[in-house]
This record gives structure tokens, C-alpha cells and sequence, in this order.
């Protein structure tokens, strides 16, 4: 009953064990989400960028041209890309809250050719109105800031959206012509430090270059966006564009940058934990906190104190005198004090006449056994001649049975 009342009162390791197991795997899994979140999400949120399938988007874009057979990558990180050979076109799409600095660390690599491609468009998703996942309810045209582009790389330049109607203009970069088809209000850029290469309808330009580098500007992203993609002659046109960009450039990849838009990856020490090479050494520390819950686990509950070198207890005093006997090998001098202890409790529990001598007290005994059972006093004689252990055990354990069987106790 106490060893019951103890298993309810008490913590049942099993399931201690697996609270705690439950509650280290939450704890890893949940900072490696806050480390990797942005590399692991889907990016479909309705935003202007190379994931997003909303109208500002550049997803259609994107399909489209690996559906050509163009490569394509969408960069996470900040630096070279993993594909080998020459760095290819990045395509960097700002948001208004974009700061300038952000955008001249990726352009300031050596080698790098790149397509800045102006904000436009801010949207609004009103929750359980959006058609499908990912689309935007309304958006609002907002003319960026012209500091949004680095002085360093472009100059001093000026960001419009003169009113324009919606028009096809001709256009020809890298030699090659093609229709270009502008928006309504299309935005333009002009500055001393860049050189138009397609005009808008009111002035400025609509794709510029820098007058250095092989920088380039898109002032209106509904040229290519999914926006552009809602007919297939200008689908054809927004490929053509990034094409003849491409080829002015001398590259024939294509890479969309996404850390402008918050999916990249940040240099944290967060995240360093979680990506080689500083993987390995997180896998170290997660096995050494394993290996420590393994050595508590082993050992539950309370430390035990040190028992005391003699016990105090009558079971003490007992045991230490029979470790004393076997220790002097004098098990079989005790069979005669054996023997008389057996009778004299018999014959007190069975209130045996008084005044008997032993050989009576025996046969005493022996009237109140069953028959075919053996005698006591037969193994009271034969017990005081026992050869060894073995034969003084037997004989002990036989007494025992009788005492048992007569005063029915244990």
C-alpha cells in the first residue's frame, strides 16, 4: 500500500522524460525558424518581388524565363551567387522603405552588372477579400524619391510620373528593336549621371543606364511585373526587355535579389548556428545537452545520502553478528542453539505441557504433524551432524516449514 501511495504522490519519470524532450526540440526548433524564417518562407504575400504572384510581383516574370531556358536564381544572401562562371544580371527590386546604402552594398562588388527596378505600387490586402492567397484588395501608385538611388553609382537623379496615357513606344537596346508598351502616368527618371535608353511619353526615360558602371534603371516596374503579364504581347515585350538588358550587359543569366524585400538571410549569430560550417558545432552542443538530460535521467530523483557504516536496528545487529559468523566459518557450531530455538517457540505458541525435557518436547511435537510429513525430532537429531552448508541449510529450512505449518506465521 505505501509503495502504491508513493507512485501517485510522485513525478513518474517517463513522462518528466518526455516533457523535457518535447520542451528542447520546441526550444531548438523554434529559434532555427526565427534563424532560417525568411530563407524557409514561400515570399507569396502579395509584395513587389521575384516570389510574390500578386499584381507588383515578378513571379510571372521569373517563370517565364525559365520556361525559355534562361537561368535563373533567387538570391537569399548577400554576395556572389553559387553558380560558377560570370556574375550574372541582378535584378534588385527596392521597396519605398529601401535605404540607398542597401542598395549600393549590392552593387559595390566587383564585377557585378545589375537592373535597379523602381517601386511603384503600394498595395493593401484587406483579410477575406483577396481572390486567392497572395493577391493584393487595392494599390496605390507612389512615386519613389529620387535618393532612393545611390549618388555614388547614378548621380543626382529626379523620379516622375508625368500624366500619360497608356502607349506602345519603339525601343532599341543592345541593337536589337522591339515595342516597349508604357503604362498609364508611366514614371521616368533623369539625371546628369545616367544615359536614357527608352524614352517616356513626356519626357525623362523610362530604362536608363549609369554613365560608369553597367548599372541600369527601370523607373516603371509595370513593364515586366505579372502586372505586364495580363496580355501576351507585353509578356513578349517584358521578356524581350530583360533580354536585350542581358545582352547589352554581356551576361546570359539572370539573378533576382531578395534580401531588399526581407527574405534574405541576415549575417546574425543566429543564423551562422544553423548553416555550415558552424552547423557541426551546433550538433556538438545539442548532443553534449542530450547526453547531460541522459545522465539525469539515469540517476531521477534525489541524490542518495551515504548509509551509515553500522546501522542501528535489531535487523542490524543481527545481520552484522551472522556476517561475523560467516566470515569465521562457524555457520555449523550454531545448529544445536538453532534446533532449541525452534522447539522452545513451538512449544510456547502450542502451550506444550511444562516440565518436559527435550526428547519429549519433540515427540510432542511430532503428534501434531501431519502424517507422511517428516518428523521434528528426526531433524532435531540429524541437524547437529551436518557435513557442510549445504546439508545445514536443508535441514535449517526444514525446521522452518514445521514452525511455519504448526504456528502458521511466516
Amino acid at each position: 500500500m505505501s509503495g502504491a501511495r508513493a507512485n501517485e504522490s510522485g513525478f513518474n519519470p517517463l513522462l518528466m522524460a518526455a516533457m523535457v524532450i518535447v520542451g528542447v526540440v520546441a526550444f531548438i526548433a523554434l529559434w532555427a525558424l526565427v534563424a532560417l524564417g525568411p530563407q524557409l518562407s514561400s515570399g507569396n504575400d502579395g509584395g513587389g518581388h521575384s516570389l510574390s504572384k500578386a499584381a507588383p510581383g515578378f513571379a510571372g516574370l521569373v517563370d517565364l524565363l525559365e520556361r525559355s531556358g534562361a537561368h535563373v536564381e533567387l538570391r537569399r544572401h548577400v554576395g556572389p551567387g553559387a553558380a560558377s562562371g560570370d556574375e550574372p544580371l541582378l535584378i534588385l527590386t527596392p521597396t519605398h522603405q529601401t535605404k540607398p546604402n542597401e542598395i549600393e552594398e549590392l552593387l559595390n562588388q566587383r564585377g557585378r552588372r545589375a537592373l535597379v527596378v523602381l517601386p511603384k505600387w503600394q498595395t493593401v490586402t484587406m483579410p477575406g477579400q483577396a481572390k486567392k492567397p497572395g493577391w493584393v484588395g487595392q494599390g496605390f501608385p507612389v512615386t519613389p524619391d529620387g535618393a532612393l538611388l545611390p549618388e555614388s553609382q547614378f548621380g543626382k537623379v529626379r523620379i516622375r510620373a508625368p500624366q500619360a496615357r497608356a502607349q506602345t513606344v519603339p525601343a532599341s537596346v543592345a541593337g536589337r528593336p522591339f515595342a516597349a508598351y508604357l503604362p498609364d502616368n508611366a514614371q521616368t527618371v533623369d539625371g546628369d549621371g545616367i544615359i536614357p535608353l527608352i524614352a517616356g511619353a513626356n519626357g525623362g526615360a523610362v530604362l536608363a543606364m549609369a554613365k560608369e558602371r553597367d548599372f541600369y534603371v527601370l523607373a516603371d516596374p509595370d513593364l515586366i511585373d505579372n502586372f505586364a503579364f495580363a496580355s501576351r504581347d507585353r509578356a513578349r515585350a517584358a521578356a524581350m526587355l530583360i533580354d536585350a538588358i542581358g545582352e547589352d550587359a554581356d551576361t546570359d543569366s539572370v539573378a533576382f535579389d531578395l534580401t531588399l524585400n526581407g527574405f534574405g538571410g541576415g549575417r546574425s549569430l543566429l543564423r551562422f548556428a544553423f548553416v555550415p560550417p558552424f552547423i557541426g558545432i551546433t550538433l556538438c552542443l545539442i548532443a553534449a545537452g542530450l547526453l547531460a538530460l541522459w545522465q539525469a535521467w539515469v540517476r531521477f530523483g534525489p541524490a542518495l545520502k551515504p548509509a551509515r557504516a553500522i546501522p542501528i536496528s535489531k535487523e542490524a545487529l543481527i545481520a552484522n553478528s551472522a556476517d561475523l559468523v560467516r566470515q569465521a566459518r562457524r555457520e555449523l557450531d550454531g545448529a544445536d542453539a538453532y534446533v532449541a530455538n525452534q522447539r522452545l517457540a513451538i512449544a510456547r505458541r502450542l502451550h506444550a505441557p511444562a516440565g518436559l525435557d527435550p526428547e519429549a518436547t519433540d515427540a510432542w511435537i511430532d503428534r501434531r504433524l501431519k502424517r507422511g510429513s517428516d518428523l521434528f525430532s528426526a531433524i532435531a537429531r540429524r541437524l547437529p551432524f551436518a557435513r557442510n552448508r549445504h546439508e545445514f541449510l536443508e535441514g535449517a529450512q526444514a525446521l522452518h516449514d514445521i514452525r511455519k505449518e504448526l504456528l502458521r506465521d511466516g
